[in-house]
This record gives C-alpha cells, structure tokens and sequence, in this order.
C-alpha cells in the first residue's frame, strides 16, 4: 500500500461524504475537528480547508492545513490530519499541532501511526523545530501511536469536565530525518 497525504478536492467529495457518515454511524465525533467543516457540505467544506491553509477567515482559530491519508490505488479516504501552524492558549494546552483521526473501519492497522509520521514531514517543511501532539488519556491507541512517532509526555492537564489530556512533544531534526 503507498499511502500519502491529499490536499482535499472537488474530485473527492463522494469519498469525504463516505468517512463522515461511517463517523456518523459509529455515533462518534468527527476526528479532526476540521473533517467537519461545512458537514453536510463539501464546497464549504472545500473553502474553509483552503481558508484556513491560506490564513483567511480564521476568527479564533490558527492557520492550519488539512489532508486525506489516501492510497494512491483506492478511492477511499483512511483518516484525516489537520496540523497547525502555530498554537494559540487553546492549542497549547489542549489541542497542539496536529489533530488526526482514522475511520472507525480502518482502525488498527498502522494508518494513524503512518499517517502521523507523515504529518511530521510537513511540519518540517513548514520549519516546525518541535511539535505538541495531545490526546485524552483512556486513548491508548492514540497514545501508541504518538510515542511511535518519537513523541515525549511532557505532562497530563485537567479539562474542566474532568478528562486527563496527555501532552506529547515531538522533536523535529529538520534536514537529519532518515526513514
């Protein structure tokens, strides 16, 4: 399988349709935040991912780019990744660089861990020097699957409802990066 990031479409929006309403189905939060965009309607969907990638529009948010983890031989969207440019007060303690998520039919078969590992690359190109990745605590797949892509706990936060977030570093060695 050759899986790599996709910026989104016109072309995939039967494919984004797909892993929203699998999410849907499975009663689960769409993960990342920003797969649901416009949730029920791709061209917004479309212009907020580009919105967003191109610094316009953002209101409270950072600028941020969004990808489908595809395989260069399937019409079907894995997961999808949203890394942040930058970290507001939110992001920071909650949140980081990099929120990801896997179809709920796709999961534990190395595509989270994949796909992160991918993500890295474009935080280097984006000149990252480190990067925050968080995930709640009972996540342990989540939790795997940051520390298999280098990432350090740095500590645990308190949501005001009660929920333990881990907070991951990940140290880019920018130019170093062998595979």
């Amino acid at each position: 399988m050759n899986l790599k990031l996709v910026f989104p479409t016109e072309e995939q929006e039967a494919m984004w349709r797909d892993i929203v309403v699998e999410f849907e189905k499975e009663d689960e939060k769409i993960i990342p935040y920003a797969l649901s965009f416009g949730l029920h309607d791709f061209s917004m969907f479309l212009q907020k991912t580009l919105d967003f990638h191109n610094s316009k529009n953002l209101a409270d948010f950072v600028p941020g780019t969004t990808y489908f983890l595809m395989d260069e031989k399937e019409d079907k969207i894995f997961g999808a990744v949203n890394i942040r440019h930058s970290l507001n007060q939110d992001l920071l303690f909650r949140g980081g660089h990099i929120g990801y998520g896997i179809r709920p039919s796709q999961r534990r078969k190395g595509y989270a861990t994949k796909m992160l590992n991918l993500a890295l690359e474009q935080c280097r190109e984006l000149g990252l020097k480190k990067v925050l990745v968080t995930c709640d605590k009972e996540n342990i797949g989540s939790a795997k699957t940051i520390t298999n892509n280098g990432g350090i706990l740095e500590n645990e936060v308190i949501e005001r409802s009660g929920n333990i977030v881990q907070r991951y570093w990940i140290i880019l060695h920018i130019g170093t990066q062998t595979e």
